[in-house]
Protein backbone atom coordinates (compact mmCIF):
# COMPACT_ATOMS: atom_id res chain seq x y z
CA UNK A 1 0.00 0.00 0.00
CA UNK A 2 1.27 3.48 -0.85
CA UNK A 3 2.01 5.89 1.96
CA UNK A 4 -0.49 8.66 2.67
CA UNK A 5 0.00 11.85 4.67
CA UNK A 6 -2.24 11.75 7.73
CA UNK A 7 -2.68 13.50 11.02
CA UNK A 8 -1.83 11.24 13.95
CA UNK A 9 -5.33 11.17 15.43
CA UNK A 10 -6.93 10.35 12.09
CA UNK A 11 -4.35 7.65 11.35
CA UNK A 12 -5.15 6.05 14.72
CA UNK A 13 -8.82 5.90 13.80
CA UNK A 14 -8.14 4.39 10.39
CA UNK A 15 -5.76 1.85 11.95
CA UNK A 16 -8.56 0.57 14.18
CA UNK A 17 -10.83 0.09 11.16
CA UNK A 18 -8.05 -1.71 9.28
CA UNK A 19 -7.69 -3.97 12.32
CA UNK A 20 -11.32 -5.02 12.02
CA UNK A 21 -12.69 -2.94 14.89
CA UNK A 22 -16.08 -1.44 14.01
CA UNK A 23 -17.24 -0.49 17.51
CA UNK A 24 -16.09 2.88 18.86
CA UNK A 25 -17.49 4.54 21.97
CA UNK A 26 -15.99 7.83 23.14
CA UNK A 27 -16.42 11.34 24.44
CA UNK A 28 -14.57 14.34 22.97
CA UNK A 29 -11.60 15.86 24.77
CA UNK A 30 -8.64 17.82 23.41
CA UNK A 31 -6.09 16.90 22.02
CA UNK A 32 -7.61 13.66 20.66
CA UNK A 33 -11.04 14.78 19.47
CA UNK A 34 -10.07 14.36 15.81
CA UNK A 35 -10.16 10.58 16.29
CA UNK A 36 -13.87 10.83 17.02
CA UNK A 37 -14.44 13.36 14.25
CA UNK A 38 -12.75 11.04 11.78
CA UNK A 39 -14.55 7.90 12.91
CA UNK A 40 -18.00 9.50 12.98
CA UNK A 41 -17.60 9.78 9.21
CA UNK A 42 -15.64 6.59 8.47
CA UNK A 43 -17.40 3.99 10.61
CA UNK A 44 -20.81 4.34 8.92
CA UNK A 45 -19.04 3.77 5.59
CA UNK A 46 -17.85 0.42 7.01
CA UNK A 47 -21.22 -0.50 8.60
CA UNK A 48 -19.62 0.12 11.97
CA UNK A 49 -20.93 1.70 15.17
CA UNK A 50 -19.88 5.17 16.29
CA UNK A 51 -21.49 6.29 19.52
CA UNK A 52 -20.61 9.51 21.32
CA UNK A 53 -21.46 8.80 24.93
CA UNK A 54 -22.71 11.39 27.43
CA UNK A 55 -19.46 11.06 29.38
CA UNK A 56 -16.22 9.10 29.55
CA UNK A 57 -17.77 6.99 32.31
CA UNK A 58 -20.63 5.99 30.02
CA UNK A 59 -18.28 5.30 27.11
CA UNK A 60 -16.15 3.00 29.25
CA UNK A 61 -19.11 0.84 30.25
CA UNK A 62 -20.27 0.67 26.65
CA UNK A 63 -16.82 -0.80 26.00
CA UNK A 64 -17.40 -3.31 28.78
CA UNK A 65 -20.75 -4.39 27.37
CA UNK A 66 -19.65 -4.77 23.76
CA UNK A 67 -16.39 -6.48 24.76
CA UNK A 68 -18.35 -8.87 26.96
CA UNK A 69 -20.41 -9.83 23.90
CA UNK A 70 -17.19 -10.73 22.06
CA UNK A 71 -16.92 -7.66 19.83
CA UNK A 72 -13.70 -5.79 19.04
CA UNK A 73 -13.98 -2.49 20.89
CA UNK A 74 -11.99 0.71 20.92
CA UNK A 75 -11.95 4.10 22.60
CA UNK A 76 -9.71 7.14 22.65
CA UNK A 77 -9.43 9.88 25.22
CA UNK A 78 -6.97 12.18 26.93
CA UNK A 79 -5.66 12.26 30.47
CA UNK A 80 -8.67 13.41 32.59
CA UNK A 81 -10.97 11.30 30.45
CA UNK A 82 -8.90 8.17 31.06
CA UNK A 83 -9.10 8.94 34.80
CA UNK A 84 -12.89 8.81 34.56
CA UNK A 85 -12.65 5.45 32.78
CA UNK A 86 -10.45 3.99 35.53
CA UNK A 87 -13.22 2.08 37.30
CA UNK A 88 -14.44 0.39 34.12
CA UNK A 89 -10.87 -0.42 33.04
CA UNK A 90 -10.38 -2.23 36.34
CA UNK A 91 -13.69 -4.05 35.78
CA UNK A 92 -12.61 -5.11 32.28
CA UNK A 93 -9.26 -6.36 33.55
CA UNK A 94 -10.97 -8.25 36.38
CA UNK A 95 -13.52 -9.78 33.98
CA UNK A 96 -10.74 -10.61 31.48
CA UNK A 97 -12.17 -8.62 28.59
CA UNK A 98 -10.15 -7.48 25.57
CA UNK A 99 -10.31 -3.78 24.70
CA UNK A 100 -8.01 -1.17 23.16
CA UNK A 101 -7.71 2.27 24.70
CA UNK A 102 -5.68 5.17 23.33
CA UNK A 103 -4.58 7.99 25.63
CA UNK A 104 -3.31 11.07 23.78
CA UNK A 105 -1.86 12.71 26.88
CA UNK A 106 -2.20 16.35 27.89
CA UNK A 107 -0.69 18.28 30.77
CA UNK A 108 -1.89 17.95 34.34
CA UNK A 109 -2.60 17.31 37.15
CA UNK A 110 -6.20 18.41 37.36
CA UNK A 111 -7.75 19.97 34.29
CA UNK A 112 -4.24 21.09 33.36
CA UNK A 113 -3.90 22.20 29.75
CA UNK A 114 -4.25 20.85 26.24
CA UNK A 115 -0.56 20.74 25.30
CA UNK A 116 1.56 17.55 25.09
CA UNK A 117 2.83 15.79 28.20
CA UNK A 118 3.79 12.33 29.48
CA UNK A 119 2.35 12.71 32.95
CA UNK A 120 0.13 9.60 32.75
CA UNK A 121 2.96 7.07 32.93
CA UNK A 122 2.04 6.08 36.49
CA UNK A 123 -1.64 5.92 35.59
CA UNK A 124 -1.04 3.57 32.65
CA UNK A 125 1.65 1.31 34.11
CA UNK A 126 0.88 1.19 37.83
CA UNK A 127 -2.90 0.93 37.62
CA UNK A 128 -5.15 3.95 37.17
CA UNK A 129 -8.06 2.12 38.77
CA UNK A 130 -8.43 -0.10 41.83
CA UNK A 131 -7.15 -3.58 42.59
CA UNK A 132 -4.32 -5.78 41.33
CA UNK A 133 -4.36 -5.39 37.56
CA UNK A 134 -2.02 -4.33 34.78
CA UNK A 135 -2.49 -2.94 31.27
CA UNK A 136 -0.23 -4.02 28.46
CA UNK A 137 1.01 -0.53 27.58
CA UNK A 138 2.53 0.46 24.23
CA UNK A 139 4.32 3.77 23.60
CA UNK A 140 4.68 4.85 19.93
CA UNK A 141 7.23 7.45 18.85
CA UNK A 142 5.82 8.24 15.39
CA UNK A 143 2.51 8.25 13.59
CA UNK A 144 3.58 5.14 11.66
CA UNK A 145 4.41 3.31 14.87
CA UNK A 146 1.10 4.42 16.39
CA UNK A 147 -0.71 2.88 13.40
CA UNK A 148 1.15 -0.40 13.78
CA UNK A 149 0.70 -0.54 17.54
CA UNK A 150 -3.03 0.17 17.32
CA UNK A 151 -3.48 -2.54 14.72
CA UNK A 152 -1.52 -5.09 16.72
CA UNK A 153 -3.16 -4.07 20.01
CA UNK A 154 -6.39 -5.84 19.11
CA UNK A 155 -4.55 -9.12 18.63
CA UNK A 156 -2.70 -8.63 21.93
CA UNK A 157 -5.89 -7.73 23.78
CA UNK A 158 -7.58 -10.90 22.54
CA UNK A 159 -4.51 -13.05 23.10
CA UNK A 160 -4.40 -12.12 26.78
CA UNK A 161 -8.07 -11.17 27.24
CA UNK A 162 -6.94 -7.91 28.78
CA UNK A 163 -7.24 -4.20 28.00
CA UNK A 164 -4.31 -2.74 26.05
CA UNK A 165 -3.33 0.92 26.37
CA UNK A 166 -1.63 2.96 23.63
CA UNK A 167 0.12 5.85 25.39
CA UNK A 168 0.86 8.76 23.09
CA UNK A 169 0.88 12.50 23.66
CA UNK A 170 -0.56 15.63 22.08
CA UNK A 171 2.31 15.96 19.62
CA UNK A 172 1.68 12.48 18.25
CA UNK A 173 -2.03 13.15 17.83
CA UNK A 174 -1.66 16.54 16.18
CA UNK A 175 1.34 16.07 13.87
CA UNK A 176 1.17 14.83 10.27
CA UNK A 177 3.48 12.15 8.87
CA UNK A 178 3.41 9.70 5.94
CA UNK A 179 1.91 6.37 6.99
CA UNK A 180 0.94 3.03 5.52
CA UNK A 181 -1.29 0.36 6.97
CA UNK A 182 0.58 -2.96 6.81
CA UNK A 183 -1.09 -6.29 6.29
CA UNK A 184 -0.69 -9.11 8.79
CA UNK A 185 -0.48 -7.11 12.01
CA UNK A 186 -3.93 -8.18 13.17
CA UNK A 187 -5.33 -11.68 13.48
CA UNK A 188 -8.96 -12.73 13.33
CA UNK A 189 -10.74 -13.06 16.70
CA UNK A 190 -10.46 -16.53 18.15
CA UNK A 191 -11.99 -18.52 21.02
CA UNK A 192 -14.56 -15.87 21.93
CA UNK A 193 -17.27 -18.55 21.98
CA UNK A 194 -15.48 -20.01 25.03
CA UNK A 195 -16.10 -16.92 27.18
CA UNK A 196 -18.25 -14.24 25.48
CA UNK A 197 -21.92 -13.61 26.24
CA UNK A 198 -22.79 -13.91 22.55
CA UNK A 199 -25.84 -16.14 22.86
CA UNK A 200 -26.05 -19.88 23.41
CA UNK A 201 -28.02 -20.22 20.18
CA UNK A 202 -25.25 -18.55 18.21
CA UNK A 203 -22.66 -21.00 19.46
CA UNK A 204 -25.01 -24.02 19.61
CA UNK A 205 -24.35 -24.54 23.31
CA UNK A 206 -26.44 -25.20 26.40
CA UNK A 207 -23.74 -23.72 28.65
CA UNK A 208 -24.08 -20.02 29.47
CA UNK A 209 -20.97 -17.86 29.52
CA UNK A 210 -20.80 -15.45 32.45
CA UNK A 211 -18.66 -12.30 32.30
CA UNK A 212 -18.01 -10.82 35.72
CA UNK A 213 -15.44 -9.24 38.01
CA UNK A 214 -17.45 -9.91 41.18
CA UNK A 215 -16.18 -12.78 43.34
CA UNK A 216 -17.90 -12.88 46.73
CA UNK A 217 -15.70 -15.46 48.47
CA UNK A 218 -12.14 -14.71 49.43
CA UNK A 219 -10.84 -17.91 47.84
CA UNK A 220 -12.59 -17.25 44.52
CA UNK A 221 -11.31 -13.68 44.35
CA UNK A 222 -7.81 -14.76 45.28
CA UNK A 223 -7.92 -17.41 42.56
CA UNK A 224 -8.98 -14.86 39.96
CA UNK A 225 -6.11 -12.59 40.99
CA UNK A 226 -3.68 -15.49 40.64
CA UNK A 227 -4.99 -16.15 37.14
CA UNK A 228 -4.48 -12.48 36.25
CA UNK A 229 -0.99 -12.42 37.76
CA UNK A 230 0.04 -15.47 35.72
CA UNK A 231 -1.19 -13.68 32.61
CA UNK A 232 0.91 -10.60 33.40
CA UNK A 233 3.95 -12.82 33.91
CA UNK A 234 3.34 -14.26 30.43
CA UNK A 235 3.34 -10.72 29.05
CA UNK A 236 6.72 -10.16 30.68
CA UNK A 237 8.08 -13.29 29.00
CA UNK A 238 6.77 -12.61 25.50
CA UNK A 239 5.82 -8.97 24.92
CA UNK A 240 8.77 -6.80 25.99
CA UNK A 241 9.75 -4.43 23.17
CA UNK A 242 12.32 -1.67 22.97
CA UNK A 243 14.63 0.15 20.57
CA UNK A 244 18.37 0.57 21.11
CA UNK A 245 20.07 3.61 19.60
CA UNK A 246 23.84 4.13 19.41
CA UNK A 247 24.51 1.31 21.87
CA UNK A 248 26.75 -0.93 19.74
CA UNK A 249 29.98 0.79 20.76
CA UNK A 250 31.16 2.43 23.96
CA UNK A 251 29.14 5.29 25.40
CA UNK A 252 29.55 7.42 28.50
CA UNK A 253 25.91 7.73 29.50
CA UNK A 254 22.67 5.88 28.81
CA UNK A 255 19.51 7.84 28.05
CA UNK A 256 16.13 6.21 28.66
CA UNK A 257 13.20 7.97 27.01
CA UNK A 258 9.88 6.96 25.44
CA UNK A 259 7.44 8.28 22.88
CA UNK A 260 7.97 11.60 21.16
CA UNK A 261 10.58 12.73 23.71
CA UNK A 262 12.87 9.93 22.51
CA UNK A 263 13.06 11.58 19.06
CA UNK A 264 14.41 14.75 20.65
CA UNK A 265 16.92 12.60 22.55
CA UNK A 266 18.11 11.03 19.31
CA UNK A 267 18.81 14.48 17.89
CA UNK A 268 20.81 15.32 21.02
CA UNK A 269 22.79 12.08 20.66
CA UNK A 270 23.58 12.89 17.04
CA UNK A 271 24.71 16.41 17.96
CA UNK A 272 26.98 15.10 20.73
CA UNK A 273 28.49 12.50 18.41
CA UNK A 274 29.79 15.34 16.25
CA UNK A 275 31.62 16.60 19.35
CA UNK A 276 33.10 13.16 20.00
CA UNK A 277 30.79 12.38 22.93
CA UNK A 278 29.07 9.00 22.66
CA UNK A 279 25.66 8.57 24.31
CA UNK A 280 23.40 5.52 24.12
CA UNK A 281 19.61 5.31 24.25
CA UNK A 282 17.11 2.65 25.23
CA UNK A 283 13.59 3.55 24.12
CA UNK A 284 10.92 1.36 25.76
CA UNK A 285 8.19 0.55 23.25
CA UNK A 286 6.33 -1.35 25.95
CA UNK A 287 6.04 0.53 29.22
CA UNK A 288 4.43 -2.55 30.74
CA UNK A 289 6.05 -4.96 30.51
CA UNK A 290 9.14 -2.78 30.98
CA UNK A 291 12.48 -3.70 29.31
CA UNK A 292 14.27 -4.27 32.62
CA UNK A 293 16.99 -6.56 31.31
CA UNK A 294 17.83 -4.39 28.31
CA UNK A 295 18.41 -1.38 30.54
CA UNK A 296 20.31 -3.44 33.07
CA UNK A 297 22.68 -4.77 30.43
CA UNK A 298 23.10 -1.34 28.83
CA UNK A 299 24.24 0.33 32.05
CA UNK A 300 26.51 -2.62 32.88
CA UNK A 301 28.77 -1.71 29.94
CA UNK A 302 32.10 -0.60 31.50
CA UNK A 303 32.19 2.67 29.56
CA UNK A 304 28.75 3.73 30.87
CA UNK A 305 29.06 5.95 33.93
CA UNK A 306 25.42 6.84 34.59
CA UNK A 307 21.84 6.79 33.30
CA UNK A 308 19.50 9.70 32.58
CA UNK A 309 15.73 9.36 32.21
CA UNK A 310 14.32 12.09 29.96
CA UNK A 311 10.54 12.56 30.17
CA UNK A 312 7.76 15.08 29.60
CA UNK A 313 6.76 14.92 33.26
CA UNK A 314 8.16 15.57 36.71
CA UNK A 315 9.89 12.20 37.03
CA UNK A 316 7.83 9.01 36.67
CA UNK A 317 9.58 6.46 34.45
CA UNK A 318 12.82 7.31 36.28
CA UNK A 319 11.59 5.14 39.17
CA UNK A 320 11.51 2.09 36.88
CA UNK A 321 14.94 2.99 35.51
CA UNK A 322 16.30 3.17 39.06
CA UNK A 323 14.78 -0.22 39.78
CA UNK A 324 16.50 -1.71 36.74
CA UNK A 325 19.89 -0.14 37.46
CA UNK A 326 19.61 -1.29 41.08
CA UNK A 327 22.25 1.10 42.40
CA UNK A 328 25.01 0.00 40.01
CA UNK A 329 25.20 3.45 38.39
CA UNK A 330 23.88 6.90 39.31
CA UNK A 331 20.45 7.59 37.81
CA UNK A 332 19.15 11.09 37.23
CA UNK A 333 16.07 12.65 35.65
CA UNK A 334 15.48 15.54 33.28
CA UNK A 335 12.09 16.69 32.15
CA UNK A 336 9.41 19.31 31.74
CA UNK A 337 5.64 19.29 32.10
CA UNK A 338 2.55 21.14 31.03
CA UNK A 339 3.45 21.37 27.35
CA UNK A 340 6.97 22.80 27.64
CA UNK A 341 9.00 20.68 25.20
CA UNK A 342 12.77 20.52 25.77
CA UNK A 343 14.94 21.22 22.73
CA UNK A 344 17.81 18.93 21.68
CA UNK A 345 20.15 21.70 22.84
CA UNK A 346 18.65 21.59 26.34
CA UNK A 347 19.03 17.82 26.47
CA UNK A 348 22.64 18.19 25.34
CA UNK A 349 23.27 20.71 28.10
CA UNK A 350 21.77 18.38 30.71
CA UNK A 351 23.88 15.44 29.48
CA UNK A 352 27.02 17.55 29.73
CA UNK A 353 26.02 18.65 33.22
CA UNK A 354 25.55 15.03 34.33
CA UNK A 355 28.87 14.04 32.76
CA UNK A 356 30.55 16.91 34.56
Amino acid sequence: MAKVLMKGNEAIGEAAIKAGCLNYFAYPITPQTEVAEYLCRRLPEENGVFLQAESEVAASYMLFGAAGAGERVFTTSSSPGISLMGEAISYMAGAQLPAVLVNIMRGGPGLGGILPAQGDYFQATKGGGHGDYRLLTLAPASVQEAVEMVMEAFTLAEKYRNPVMILGDGMLGQMMEPVEFPEGLTTAPSNKDEWATNGMGNRNSNKPNIVKSLFLTDTDLNENNLVLKAKYEEMKKHEIRYESYNTDGDYQLLLVSFGMMSRICKSAIDDLKEEGIEIGLIRPQTLFPFPDEAIRQAVDKPSCKSALSVELNMGQMVEDVERCVHGKRPVSWFGTAGGVIPTPEEVVAEIKRVLG
